[in-house]
């Protein structure tokens, strides 16, 4: 005869399932908010404590605590989390499918869309940000090369100047772009059309996006 004890294990495993799960969830939604809040928070004032980020998520700073051991530990994952986040707006512009003057327009689209849910990047006095692994700054230059490499094969861009020597003139051109929102002399629009209108043109594109 089956022992009772057989009978009743798998529900009762059943049953702590959910709970495990919820805590879980509720461990996933508290990260997310805590990181959204950093996000925010610091973008405004690089110096908040971690009792202000706390108070943005809507959670204790112990909870903050529980989850990131330091300071230090939470700007390393809000890196790792924008850099995947950039990392995912690139790979949905298209650079190696799109038409190369497009293609551009997107790639330069995807930074200003970045840069403005990251206003911590701009922040000139934000100090010590972690870099992540993968730094964009290794894996993004290769694939605006590609692209531009692509432009000259198709004639879409000048093939006059070496596809790394505008590569590195566009990014020189974003940085400028992003030190005159920060310095209050541009706003945010007017410096991604000078950016994306001095990009194309740099490239010799034939008929630039407007």
């Amino acid at each position: 005869m089956p022992d009772s004890r057989d009978a009743v294990t798998p529900a009762a495993g059943a049953a702590a399932a959910p709970p495990r799960r919820r805590r879980r969830s509720d461990a996933r939604r508290s990260i997310d908010a805590i990181l959204d809040a950093t996000r925010v928070v610091l973008g405004e004032r690089p110096d908040a404590s971690m009792e202000e980020i706390a108070a943005a998520a809507g959670v204790t700073r112990q909870t903050v605590y529980a989850h990131f051991s330091s300071r230090e530990t939470l700007l390393s994952a809000l890196v790792e989390t924008a850099a995947a986040e950039y990392d995912a707006l690139l790979d949905e512009a298209g650079l190696d499918t799109a038409p190369p003057v497009e293609a551009l327009t997107r790639f330069l689209a995807a930074g200003w869309r970045f840069l403005d849910r990251y206003p911590i990047l701009l922040n000139p006095g934000t100090t010590r940000i972690p870099r992540p692994d993968p730094d964009p700054h290794d894996v993004v230059p290769p694939r605006l090369e590609r692209l531009v490499q692509r432009g000259q094969e198709t004639g879409e861009f000048t093939p006059a100047h070496p596809a790394s020597w505008l590569t590195a003139a566009v990014f020189g051109l974003m940085h400028t772009a992003a030190e005159q929102v920060t310095a209050g002399r541009l706003t945010a629009e007017e410096a991604e059309r000078l950016c994306r209108e001095s990009a194309l043109r740099l490239c010799g594109a034939r008929n630039p996006a407007g």
